[in-house]
């Protein structure tokens, strides 16, 4: 551990001067105080103070972009910057919970701020000594699906709330029969007094296995087991006994240390839902990137996790979506250490149009793609969805422009007009 640093990049925005607020940054999140008190030695700081490793001068800036922050004695002009820090690891050892009381802690909150945005952070392998990264990742759940050289197809229970146990079965009868590869359980819903977890499912289970004994294909099936730690560890046995193949957590709900625990105990994969990453991820001038958040959680022992989608209902840009992709595919530490690349959904108002932009942007097929109203909208009805989905992937990956593909694929056809955007 003696010698390794965890390394942050940050933007910030300050009327300071840049390298100035990049010093009060380090202080507070290590050895600093305003005023030196007893006990503060120098050879304290020379082994514990976090450094600034660069300072880049991104411009002026013409207005505040949060409020609150202070000026310098006199004024200042207000400019924005890059920030490189580094602690070393002994300040924290390799605890999740507490890297994230030092790269993040009381930085958001210093008045000589007007911004401060965590972009990303690169960890020592030290870490992978008490986190088990992904027990699955991409390979161990493309072998669960049965799903190779193409993209995983998803789906997504709708309604979010008010279906009974029974209700959501005859969904996933609708999607199996229809020839998806995978139906994330709807993140709204644990086990509410309408739907309880192991009446659903025991419900949902028995319609895949039935599926399964037919056709021999069994659809992974995320099921919601969001909780407190004891309830969602005895619901990840109800749902392996039941034959389940994946459980599904929501991240921000139950934070990195029950993650830990979960995935400890798991013989499945576990579907990390983001739900609430807007918090952090939205404003330019506070929170975290996706880049720095998915690190985190991969550590933590996810499997895979939603990136948005290409052209998506919400606010996320196309190239945020794809960094954000791409990230959860690359390896986090250097060879020979595990890399932890985690699967990357996109989700969010997909459908066929989306095929072609998603792979040429990304260059592979390893991701889910769920699609809702993308298959269960289909004027042909929700096989015929799923059809024209595989349809636009086959041509994404042959280099075939979907319009020239869709003349001999009539579900194709029918999508492209269907969900002309």
């Amino acid at each position: 551990m003696t010698g390794q640093r965890v390394v942050a990049t940050y933007w910030i925005e300050t009327a300071f001067p840049l390298d100035q607020a990049a010093a009060t940054m380090a202080g507070e999140q290590s050895t600093g105080t305003f005023v030196r008190v007893p006990g503060e030695t120098d050879a304290l700081r020379v082994a514990h103070a976090a450094r600034v490793e660069s300072v880049t001068d991104l411009g002026a800036v013409d207005a505040p972009s949060l409020p609150g922050s202070g000026l310098p004695k006199g004024g200042g002009t207000r400019r924005a910057g890059r920030v490189v820090l580094s602690w070393p690891l002994v300040n924290f050892g390799p605890s999740l919970p507490n890297l994230l009381a030092a790269i993040a802690g009381n930085l958001s909150e210093l008045k000589a701020f007007s911004g401060l945005k965590l972009l990303d952070i690169t960890l020592p392998p030290a870490f992978l000594d008490r986190y088990q990264g992904p027990q699955f990742g991409v390979a161990g759940t493309r072998r669960l699906a049965g799903v190779y050289d193409r993209p995983i197809i998803g789906s997504i229970i709708k309604p979010s709330v008010g279906l009974s146990p029974d209700a959501t079965a005859e969904q996933v009868r609708v999607l199996v029969e229809a020839g998806v590869d995978f139906i994330k359980d709807d993140e709204l819903q644990a086990d509410g007094p309408h739907c309880p977890f192991n009446e659903r499912i025991t419900a949902v289970l028995r319609v895949i296995r039935d599926h399964a004994d037919r056709t021999g294909k069994r659809v992974m099936f995320a099921a919601n087991l969001t909780g407190e730690i004891d309830e969602m560890l005895a619901r990840h046995d109800h749902v392996l006994a039941e034959g389940g193949t994946c459980v599904m957590a929501s991240m921000n709900s139950i934070g990195l240390p029950a993650m830990k625990v979960l995935r400890a105990h798991a013989q499945l994969p576990i579907h990390g839902h983001r739900n609430g990453w807007g918090m952090f991820g939205r404003s330019p001038a506070i929170g975290m990137s996706f880049v720095a958040y998915q690190k985190l959680w991969r550590l933590a022992g996810i499997d895979h996790t939603h990136v948005n989608g290409i052209d998506n209902k919400f606010c996320e840009s196309n190239d945020s979506v794809i960094a954000s992709a791409r990230e959860c595919l690359t390896p986090m530490f250097p060879a020979p250490h595990p890399g932890c690349e985690v699967m990357p959904v996109f989700s969010s108002g997909q459908s066929a149009r989306q095929a072609a932009p998603t792979y040429a942007a990304l260059s592979t097929t390893d991701l889910m793609f769920a699609a809702g109203g993308g298959i269960m909208a289909h004027p042909g009805g929700p096989a015929a969805g799923v059809r024209a989905l595989r349809q636009a992937w086959d041509a994404a990956v042959a280099g075939v422009p979907v319009d020239q593909a869709a003349r001999d694929a009539p579900e194709l056809e029918a999508a492209l007009g269907a969900f002309a955007g």
